[in-house]
């Protein structure tokens, strides 16, 4: 027996000895995080139930299980020598199994992948795509890049300043994303089948836009506090104002038939100033009113969610529902939490949440942190048939773009073709899935190490497959009794350099991601 834990003492030796790096990193982490956990948690139980905590818990208890396989079986071995010594044979047995069992595991477990996650069997990996294709091409996301659009140096000024930031670049982009999107020839064609084929995909009719309908612009001005302009990133002027240009002279959209809004946030000067001067007809909502807008004014319990929701807000804004068609236009960039905010978070500034964020509820928001599956708010956004099924377009803005949620646009982006500059892109897509995936795709390409980054997918996947997902979430986003079929195609590219889906591939079904340069 003495023989035996000498063994056992050397073979742990052994094994601390070789890697030290890797031991000193892995018990160091044990460690802090455990103090950290338990420091958060002891003063107020509740926050146990935090994302962060939730995150740091499996590292804690790893862990603590990691170390107690080494101490339990030495303290065991030592009990049954103890016990063999006094003849008390039984007692001695049992020790020595105890040890026997706690060892094995030691000796078969690295402190390497104490803290691995299986990988979900939900997961979808690149170029093999699940659910059903939207769009009048389906499936297809364009991607129009203008490395002249964007010239802010990080530091002076306003990044959204006209002479930072070329109107007329995006005007290019806006126009070249909108004939890519639909193979058409000319702006007036390319809206007008649009149109058509919103209407005839989600209300069996005929024919394009008619001159009684309205359209609801949701852009995203989420860091915006006050009316006031702000340097953090939000929604810019030149795309806002590049839409509205487009719908009315090429769609020939009549100006009062508009409403840019935010219902959840403000509408700041730089925005509303720059659109309001060329189009001074255009309604524009916030949260607040004054000053020129329209404050916002909601429909109670509009959006009842497929499962029980906690106290997310379920109002939507008045605007979005009475509106014919709506356009999300959402930011690349990431977001503590979700990973990621795209088009399908752009919907939670509809709702009827408090201007405050700290005031209001993020239920079912957060991807779970051990891959299981679960149910997932933005596929009730996606598949409402105020949001998501209202939406005749989808467009990401990344004229800046962002590896946090707040603050001012940063770093700059290293990938080709940005090559330490921003993105300077602007993507579209009729299929409100395939876009984010695109989106989620580049940004954790750049960022691998974005917070809250793992499996961010999860709602995308969900609502691509929203009539048999893989959480099994009945999904029925107005409580109606009508279930909810695929929202699009999901997939991830081949890898960050080509950036080719399955129909970059030659396949069939999936993604097309068509890229457009402008010189």
């Amino acid at each position: 027996m003495k023989s035996f834990i000498a063994f056992l003492q050397n073979y742990w030796n052994k094994r601390i000895s070789k890697p030290v790096i890797g031991k000193i990193i892995f018990i160091g982490l044990g460690i802090s995080t455990t103090l950290w956990f338990l420091i958060r948690v002891i003063p107020k139980p509740q926050r146990a139930t935090y994302p962060c905590m939730q995150a740091s818990a499996p590292i804690m208890s790893g862990f603590v299980i990691y170390l107690l396989t080494l101490t339990g079986s030495l303290a065991a071995f030592r009990k049954a020598k103890l016990n063999f010594t006094k003849a008390k044979y039984f007692y001695a047995v049992v020790f020595l199994l105890v040890a026997i069992g706690g060892s094995t595991a030691f000796f078969v477990q690295n402190p390497g992948n104490v803290f691995a996650i299986a990988t979900p069997e939900w997961i979808v990996k690149a170029n093999e795509p699940v659910g059903v294709a939207r769009g009048i091409n389906p499936g297809r996301v364009v991607w129009v890049h203008d490395p002249k659009v964007a010239n802010w140096d990080g530091t002076n000024g306003f990044w959204w300043d006209d002479s930072y930031t070329s109107q007329a670049e995006t005007d290019k982009m806006m126009k070249q994303t909108l004939l890519s999107l639909t193979g058409e020839e000319n702006l007036t064609n390319a809206w007008h089948v649009l149109f058509v084929s919103f209407n005839k995909t989600k209300k069996s009719k005929k024919g394009g836009f008619r001159a009684n309908q309205k359209i609801a612009i949701k852009i995203n001005a989420n860091n915006n506090s006050a009316q006031t302009n702000s340097n953090e990133i939000n929604a810019s002027p030149q795309v806002t104002l590049a839409m509205l240009r487009t719908l009315t002279a090429d769609a020939s959209i009549p100006q009062e038939n508009i409403t840019v809004f935010d219902a959840s946030r403000f509408i700041t000067d730089n925005i509303y100033d720059k659109c309001h001067k060329e189009f001074p007809d255009v309604i524009f909502v916030d949260n607040v009113g004054g000053n020129g807008r329209v404050k916002s004014t909601y429909v109670e319990n509009a959006i009842p969610y497929s499962v029980d929701n906690g106290k997310l807000a379920r109002g939507l804004a008045t605007c979005a529902v009475k509106a014919d068609y709506l356009i999300n236009i959402a930011l690349l960039k990431g977001h503590v939490g979700q990973g990621v905010t795209l088009c399908a978070k752009n919907y939670y500034g509809v709702t009827s949440i408090n201007n405050d964020w700290r005031k209001n509820a993020h239920d079912n928001f957060n991807q779970d942190r051990q891959g299981n599956a679960k149910y997932m708010t933005f596929v009730d956004y996606l598949g409402h048939k105020d949001l998501g099924e209202k939406t005749m377009l989808f467009l990401i803005d990344g004229l800046y773009g962002a590896k946090l949620v707040n603050g001012i646009p940063t770093p700059k982006w290293k990938m080709a073709p940005f090559n330490n500059q921003w993105p300077c892109s602007l993507l579209a897509s009729q299929d409100g899935v395939a876009i984010d995936a695109v989106g989620l795709d580049f940004l954790r390409s750049e960022w691998p190490d974005m917070v809250d980054i793992a499996f961010s997918d999860q709602y995308l996947i969900e609502a691509a497959q929203a009539n048999n997902p893989p959480s099994k979430t009945v999904y029925d986003p107005e409580k109606d009794g009508t279930k909810l079929t695929s929202l699009g195609i999901m997939e991830h590219w081949n890898n960050a350099k080509e950036k080719k889906y399955s129909k970059n591939l030659g396949k069939k079904v999936g993604i097309e991601l068509i890229q457009k340069t402008i010189e």
